[in-house]
């Protein structure tokens, strides 16, 4: 037996439907702060876990459902469903990302009140004490999104310069959407021009 063994991975198109939903349905469970506090998990489950995906293609999955209009964290477990097991998966894993908010906020709304959890002390320091892992949570994907797209000094500036322009402008005159197609543009002439050039 040698050192160097290969990691045995998960054949996507053999996984269960039932497998997806518990994955998901965990990932909704036990998530506090929306869909980007989400990455971490989804990340570890998915790519690192059960290897049905390989991280750059988890990647490129972020991407798409960043750019998409609607609740982040369906939408990138609807893109991850339907790349293991087509559109019954994208259903399977929104349903499991979904069902546990839905629980929750049902039990809040028929058992609790918002005065009731404002004098409630120990809620209160439940929910302040969740608020700092909250953050971390979202800044430990952006740090490893960042490795994996292998951010140069070239390039390192790009989110910068936008997330700052985002915040200042705080959508009075442009939009999120123009960023993404500005992006997307920028990436296709980077990579068209020294093509172009190859050419005789």
């Amino acid at each position: 037996m040698t050192d160097n063994q290969d990691v045995i991975k998960e054949d996507p198109t053999k996984s269960s439907y039932w497998s997806l939903f518990s994955t998901f349905f965990k990932i909704g469970a036990f998530t506090f702060g929306g869909g980007w506090a989400m990455i971490s998990i989804i990340e570890r489950e998915i790519v690192d876990k059960h290897h049905w995906i390989e991280r750059d293609d988890f990647l490129d999955l972020l991407a798409i459902s960043q750019s998409l209009p609607g609740i982040f964290a369906v939408n990138i477990a609807t893109a991850v469903g339907d790349k293991i097991r087509g559109g019954k998966g994208s259903v399977v894993s929104a349903l499991g990302t979904t069902l546990p908010s839905f629980l929750i906020i049902l039990a809040i709304a028929i058992f609790l009140t918002p005065e009731t959890i404002k004098n409630n002390h120990t809620l209160s320091a439940i929910f302040m004490g969740i608020r700092p892992a909250v953050v971390a949570l979202i800044i430990a994907p952006v740090i490893s999104s960042a490795k994996a797209a292998k951010l140069k000094l070239q390039t390192v500036w790009i989110p910068f310069v936008v997330a700052l322009m985002i915040s200042l402008d705080m959508g009075t005159v442009s939009s999120p959407i123009l960023y993404i197609v500005l992006g997307g543009l920028g990436g296709f002439l980077f990579w068209w021009l020294p093509q172009r050039k190859k050419r005789p």
